[in-house]
C-alpha cells in the first residue's frame, strides 16, 4: 500500500491551507506571515534594546524586588515608545527590522500612528499577544487591524 504524501506542516496547522492564505498572502517568501521563532528572535531584541537605553540612561533595573518599581515601569515605557516610534516610521520595531519581519494594515496602505499605539498598548500586556488565531495573529494585531509580515 503507498502512502500519499503528508502534507507541509504550515498547511498541517492551518485548516484551509496556510497562514494567511485566508488574507491573499503567499504562503513563504516576501509578504507570508511572520513564524512564531522570528517573532521570538524580534521580541527577544527591542527587550534587549530597551534595557540598553535604560541602563545608560541609568533606570535599569536588573533584579525585581530588590530596587524601586518604578524601575520597571520606565523599562516598559522605554520598550513602548521604541514600539510606536519605529513602527510609524520604518513599519516595523528595530527587532522586526533586523530578522527581516514588518507590520503592515490588513486593508494596506501606511500603518499611520494609532494602529502602532494600540498595537503596543496591547502588546504591553503580555496576553493578548498570546491568543494567537489561526492564521497566527496575535490579539493585539487583530484589535489593530495589523499583520506581521516577512519583507
Amino acid at each position: 500500500m503507498a502512502r500519499s504524501s503528508s502534507p507541509s506542516s504550515a498547511s498541517a496547522a492551518h485548516p484551509d491551507g496556510w497562514p494567511g492564505k485566508d488574507f491573499g498572502l503567499p504562503e513563504d517568501g516576501p509578504r507570508s506571515i511572520g513564524r512564531i521563532g522570528r517573532r521570538i528572535v524580534a521580541l527577544l531584541i527591542d527587550g534587549a534594546l530597551a534595557d540598553l537605553i535604560a541602563f545608560v540612561t541609568g533606570v535599569w533595573s536588573p533584579v525585581h524586588g530588590t530596587g524601586d518599581i518604578t524601575h520597571s515601569w520606565i523599562q516598559i515605557a522605554i520598550f513602548a515608545v521604541l514600539q510606536v516610534l519605529f513602527i510609524c516610521v520604518l513599519s516595523g520595531s528595530f527587532g522586526h527590522l533586523c530578522v527581516g519581519l514588518r507590520v503592515v494594515p490588513m486593508r494596506g496602505g501606511y500603518v499611520g500612528v494609532w494602529r502602532p499605539v494600540v498595537r503596543t498598548v496591547l502588546l504591553c500586556l503580555v496576553v493578548p499577544a498570546l491568543i494567537i488565531d489561526r492564521d497566527s495573529r496575535g490579539a493585539h494585531d487583530r484589535i489593530a487591524g495589523t499583520v506581521l509580515v516577512r519583507r
